[in-house]
């Protein structure tokens, strides 16, 4: 006699052998595998970072969980002034970007385009995630500059004019005017155009 096969009920079956993902596995994987470095922080202190952010300025995610974002600028004013410079755009909109000079682990400076958007309007860095990304291959940082004119060199490279400059840093134009003069020469430029030209990288 031929007994027919039955199929067995003590067995798992294969989608029960292993826990089915959930939404919150998926998003932990975008954020740990994304192509750019995400960070997401709480008045301006990392909570959690990528791996792509961390190896960006020569960390792990580890070393920098629970840091300042101070310590991936060049210096405190740079921290400072363009932390208020965010705050003031994401109280209007709840996003920010700009392309800025950032700090390596080593000491070494490279250009860095960062996108972020907060949570609230009323308090812009209670939270909020940021996108890094390193644009040093196409912008690098040829030359020695100080704070002072980093915060320029990045705001000429962004498109503003000298007067834009002198209201933003709270100076005279003819003060800005003196720091192109200095960036000018640093940089070998003949002109303001050829100088733009550089600090964007398409010279």
């Amino acid at each position: 006699m031929v007994l027919s096969r039955m199929p067995r009920t003590d067995l798992p079956s294969p989608a029960a052998a292993t826990e089915a993902p959930t939404v919150d596995d998926d998003l932990e994987q975008v954020f740990d595998l994304a192509p750019v470095g995400l960070c997401v922080s709480r008045e301006r202190t990392i909570r959690r970072c990528n791996a792509p952010f961390a190896a960006m300025f020569g960390y792990s995610p580890a070393d920098l969980a629970g840091h300042s974002l101070e310590g991936l600028y060049p210096s405190r004013s740079e921290f400072e002034h363009i932390g208020a410079q965010g705050l003031a755009v994401m109280q209007q909109t709840g996003h920010y970007s700009d392309e800025r000079i950032m700090r390596h682990r080593s000491g070494r400076l490279f250009w860095c385009h960062v996108a972020g958007r907060s949570m609230r309007l009323d308090q812009p860095f209670a939270c909020a995630v940021w996108a890094f990304e390193d644009i040093s291959a196409r912008r690098p940082v040829t030359v020695e500059l100080t704070a002072r004119e980093r915060e320029i060199a990045r705001q000429l490279a962004a498109g503003q004019g000298t007067k834009g400059i002198a209201r933003a840093l709270g100076v005279s134009p003819r003060t800005i005017d003196g720091h192109r003069a200095r960036l000018m020469k640093k940089l070998q430029a003949r002109s303001a155009g050829e100088m733009i030209a550089r600090l964007i990288g398409l010279q």
